[in-house]
């Protein structure tokens, strides 16, 4: 009388169940790192507060060591109370606290913002081949990252962020590069090199 026997798993439990979960260890471990070391060239991006977009915004903290200095003073300063977007007008936002020192938004409840930042390091994608835009003599690196852009002023004495999104046309673009001209004197690219 033969037995009928089961057949041998090809590998045990314990290795298959290593062999599944490693993997989902290791994505939720990047996504992790992802979410805590991921502002190094989104330094502009907003958080908004809630559903209410009209409230104070409140910016995720990056990296600013000049952000007090004597240039985003005067910038800070120099820069329109609104900016142009496609035909309307962006006010200033107010600000949640704690605001980050050298930061400034516009917008309103129909647009998302755009937000400055002043007194950043410099951008590591600016390298030697880096591609540059001049608008209004000033020099810009664009980053662009889903529907949002982050333009780094970088041949001025202190690195300027924007970040527009990509609905706002090129219009808050020009109103804060006029504002850096008669502002800020040009200074050498510094590329890292």
């Amino acid at each position: 009388m033969a037995q009928d026997s089961e057949p041998t798993p090809l590998l045990p439990k314990a290795l298959l169940g290593l062999a599944v979960g490693l993997p989902l260890l290791l994505a939720a471990g990047v996504a992790a790192a992802g979410l805590l070391l991921g502002a190094d060239d989104r330094a502009a991006g907003p958080v908004d507060a809630g559903p209410d977009r009209s409230g104070p915004l409140a910016l995720v903290p990056v990296p600013a060591p000049a952000a007090e200095g004597a240039e985003c003073r005067s910038l800070l300063g120099a820069l329109p109370a609104q900016l142009l977007s496609k035909g309307a007008a962006l006010p200033r936002r107010e600000l949640a606290a704690p605001a980050p020192a050298g930061a400034l938004a516009w917008g309103d409840a129909e647009h998302d913002p755009v937000v400055l930042r002043c007194g950043l390091d410099r951008p590591v994608a600016l390298t030697p081949t880096s591609q540059l835009r001049v608008v209004s003599d000033v020099q810009w690196l664009e980053i662009a990252e889903g529907d949002q852009a982050t333009w780094y002023v970088v041949d001025r004495p202190a690195y300027v962020a924007l970040t527009i999104p990509s609905d706002a046309g090129t219009g808050p673009l020009q109103d804060v590069s006029a504002a850096i001209r008669d502002t800020l004197s040009a200074v050498p690219v510094d590329t890292g090199s």
